[in-house]
């Protein structure tokens, strides 16, 4: 093991119904949880999204309606799923952009915290885009020099992060081997929500998007007011919430 882990980090893949972080839900969800004391635990599931899956979806990962049509639904094993992941470090490919705000999705729709709050999150991707800007599977040939079996399939991307991460640890030393500094080093610096809807620059929120891209958050509350009753993520909707209620309580 060339992770240093102080406690357990759990490597991930999922796989959706499309690519709507605030609409699509999961079909597919594999970990393989790593502990401190070299013990692997492997979990896979499958859901039923309760939506149809769009069929570029299934285009790329092979997964249908009917397959998943008697699975249980991501709520009746969310408690489960949760007590599995509290309190772990999360490492994935290309996840802080997408995997890990749908899961904070579904977690928000199941009543449920989300395990991110205060965990690390390692990109491979990203440590591989800084580096050498390839796909997973030039990755797994880049760096372990295997080609890789099963695409997109998330039990083989699972598996290949995995690899792929361990892999970059061995070729770039000046990396490190502590999770924190892995994480730090994938975090996109300024981006409060995982949405990238909302920023901070120099101790201020500001809008990420739209008309109101660049302006504090503060000086245009309406536009905040229209994201809240919109179609937006609840992760960015918490973050705002958050924002607001602590100017509110700056003025009292």
């Amino acid at each position: 093991m060339k992770l240093k882990l102080s406690r357990p980090v759990c490597v991930f893949d999922l796989e959706t119904t499309g690519l709507d972080v605030g609409k699509d839900r999961i079909v597919e969800l594999a970990v393989i949880k790593l502990m401190p004391d070299g013990e692997r635990i492997e979990k896979q599931a499958c859901f039923n999204p309760e939506m149809p899956i769009a069929p570029e979806a299934t285009a790329v990962h092979g997964i249908t309606d009917e397959m998943v049509k008697d699975k249980p639904t991501f709520r009746q094993i969310s408690k489960s799923l949760l007590a599995f992941l509290q309190d772990c470090d999360f490492i994935g490919y290309n996840c802080i952009r997408f995997d890990v705000p749908i899961l904070i999705e579904e977690f928000y729709r199941a009543g449920l915290p989300h395990p991110f709050t205060n965990a690390n999150v390692i990109d491979a991707y990203r440590i591989f885009c800084k580096k050498e800007e390839r796909t997973l599977a030039a990755a797994l040939k880049f760096y372990c020099k295997e080609e890789l079996k099963g695409a997109h399939s998330a039990h083989a991307d699972t598996n290949a992060t995995l690899q792929v991460i361990l892999g970059q640890l061995e070729y770039y030393e000046d990396l490190g081997k502590e999770v924190m500094g892995l994480s730090d080093y994938c975090r996109e610096e300024g981006f409060v929500d995982y949405n990238r809807k909302i920023i901070c620059k120099e101790g201020e929120y500001l809008y990420n998007f739209g008309k109101h891209k660049g302006k504090r958050i503060l000086d245009e509350p309406g536009y905040a007011e229209w994201m809240l009753k919109g179609d937006f993520p609840e992760d960015t909707k918490a973050h705002l919430r958050r924002i607001i209620e602590e100017a509110l309580q700056g003025k009292k």
